[in-house]
């Protein structure tokens, strides 16, 4: 008995070493980035089977914005709230990712990110653009491929503080009174 117990001890060794030597961390965290950009980039041509192909297809996911409008929880929702960038007012100018970190979990079916964030666009010949927007996420593998479960953008309080201040500094200036 004590022999079968041994070898069952060394074959779960030996298979929980197989499958943590599988994950090719490198590979896994390069195709981690490649989805992270493609859910905002994906505006660029607006592939939406792209955006939708980055998330996961299920009333799980949710992604919370800087605006006070609350999240987007499920597919379905964020299929619905898509449709506003089908407007061909609607229309991409940049994007740009700094300091993306990926951690990847050592099972290789999880993974989590942070990043800054520059998504700017256009509506009606207005540009706008979510500057040192703080992004965070959380990926799933299923069947092989990754998905975003979850993500949060914010804007950094002190930061927008100082811009509604000098925004403030600047209309009184102009309206001939001091700040």
């Amino acid at each position: 008995m004590r022999c079968v117990t041994c070898l069952a001890a060394v074959l779960l060794l030996i298979a929980g070493s197989a499958s943590a030597a599988a994950v090719d961390v490198e590979a896994e965290k390069a195709a981690v980035a490649k989805v992270v950009d493609a859910s905002i980039g994906w505006f660029a041509t607006k592939d939406f089977d792209l955006l939708f192909r980055t998330m996961a297809d299920d009333p799980d996911y949710f992604s919370y914005t800087p605006d006070s409008k609350g999240g987007v929880h499920g597919m379905e929702a964020l299929r619905k709230k898509s449709a506003i960038w089908r407007d061909p007012a609607a229309k991409y100018v940049s994007h740009e990712i700094r300091n993306l970190r990926i951690h990847l979990h050592p099972s290789g079916e999880v993974a989590w990110y942070s990043a800054i964030l520059d998504d700017c666009g256009e509506y009606g010949g207005q540009v706008g653009c979510w500057k040192d927007t703080r992004w965070t996420g959380v990926l799933e593998k299923r069947e092989g491929r990754w998905v975003l479960m979850q993500q949060h953008l914010s804007f950094a309080s002190d930061k927008v503080r100082e811009q509604v201040e000098k925004r403030l500094r600047e209309e009184l200036q102009a309206q001939g009174q001091k700040p």
